[in-house]
């Protein structure tokens, strides 16, 4: 339900003497929880509350959400401590979005929002013509939920929308996991997408995260530009195609797609014969890293190679295992990649940065007895802005070596 109190009759929270001000001032959109004064008062503040935000000297930094049971424990919402949230407010904000993507791409499938990035903290809104996804991974935003969706179908004009519960976030903000049709009926048959010549089909009630990954498409577009005439490609951990499906419209002979999900790769399946190269697809499915060496011990050798793993290192407790394994991946890798032809590898871990990710794909490829060129560092598309004050939003790596 829509919050639309007025400032005087909502809590105040203050930051502690040692927080960082200046960084809320400048753009920073977090309050970690041992960052602010969490009184009796605070505790019994239910999650997804709105409050007015102090400094150390009670002037107002904003208006913010509070999960009092979250690490972070708010969540910067609007610089005017009067902020009405309610669908007008969310309306502006989604408009903001809109005028991007409709400049950017000539069709409505991309990320409309970003999360914090498009000033909507911990909303995931994908578009799919005339149906959203949209996963609310705050509480703030599922107790928006109504001012929110009729706001989306106002902007967009969308006919169809559906809550996608999935989020990893959802479980720490104290939400449930169960997914909802806001609006309209959801659809009974993967929806196509047309994406850099390929055709892919995307399930929005039962695939991955809101069906598609959109945030790969540019780098797709650069493999794709890597494919030699009647070249062979391997894409692993391909979900429905992504990579795969790209190289192949740009040329490529003969393409495989590696996953561990059947569904996807019966998806990535469909969308190779709606493109008109069903002919040329083939799948393989099982645990990644005992696919790579089984297509070594096979003797297969391809003229491109990319692997878009899942997030190895999803927190900060978890990046050195994570980059063994981004150096594992490289090193099962490269001996597929043939004389010359090219080796991508993506990371979608936060955790791990550009440098060790990279490092730890170059030490891979070392230790494969391959020497490579780096050619070119990709990150996710437009669609997925980052914020600047927010490491965490530009979460995507891609790097493309040429083997020797």
């Amino acid at each position: 339900m829509t919050d639309a109190a007025s400032a005087p009759e909502r809590p105040r929270v203050k930051l502690k003497p040692k927080a960082n001000a200046r960084a809320l001032r400048h753009g920073y959109p977090w309050v970690y929880a041992n960052e602010l004064v969490t009184d009796r008062r605070t505790r019994k503040l239910t999650a997804g509350s709105l409050a007015v935000l102090l400094d150390e000297v009670q002037q107002p930094l904003g208006l913010v959400a509070i999960t009092p049971e979250s690490k972070i424990i708010c969540r910067m919402l609007d610089r005017d401590p009067e902020a009405v949230i309610d669908q007008a407010w969310f309306a502006a904000r989604l408009r903001r979005a809109l005028e991007m993507r409709e400049r950017l791409y000539a069709n409505p499938f991309y990320r409309l929002v970003h999360a914090e990035a498009d000033g909507l903290p911990g909303v995931i809104i994908d578009r799919f013509g005339d149906t959203c996804v949209v996963q609310p991974n705050a509480a703030w935003a599922e107790t928006n939920l109504d001012a929110l969706s009729a706001a989306l179908a106002e902007v967009t004009g969308c006919s169809v929308i559906l809550k996608n519960a999935s989020g990893r976030t959802r479980g720490l903000e104290g939400l449930d996991d169960e997914n909802q049709v806001l609006l309209g009926e959801a659809p009974t048959a993967p929806v196509p997408v047309l994406m850099n010549g390929a055709t892919y089909m995307a399930d929005l009630t039962g695939g991955q995260k809101t069906g598609l990954f959109y945030d790969q498409r540019d780098n797709h577009a650069f493999a794709a530009r890597l494919v030699p005439e009647d070249g062979e490609v391997l894409d692993v951990f391909s979900h429905v195609g992504g990579f795969g499906l790209a190289m192949r419209a740009a040329g490529a002979a003969q393409v495989t797609c590696v996953d561990g999900s059947a569904a996807a790769l019966e998806l990535a399946g469909q969308g190779a014969t709606a493109s008109g190269f069903g002919d040329s697809f083939t799948a393989r499915q099982g645990d990644a890293f005992e696919q790579l060496t089984a297509l070594a011990e096979e003797g297969k050798r391809f003229d491109v190679v990319i692997c878009d793993p899942p997030a190895f290192a999803p927190s900060k407790p978890a990046l050195e295992a994570g980059l063994r394994a981004y150096e594992r991946i490289a090193k099962l890798a490269a001996p597929l990649v043939k004389p010359g032809g090219y080796l991508g590898l993506c990371s979608c871990s936060h955790a791990a940065d550009l440098a060790k990710f990279r490092n730890a794909s170059a030490r891979g490829i070392g230790r494969a007895g391959r020497r490579g060129q780096l050619i070119h560092t990709g990150y996710a598309g437009a669609d997925h802005p980052q914020l600047p004050q927010l490491a965490e939003s530009g979460y995507l790596k891609a790097v493309f070596f040429r083997l020797d």
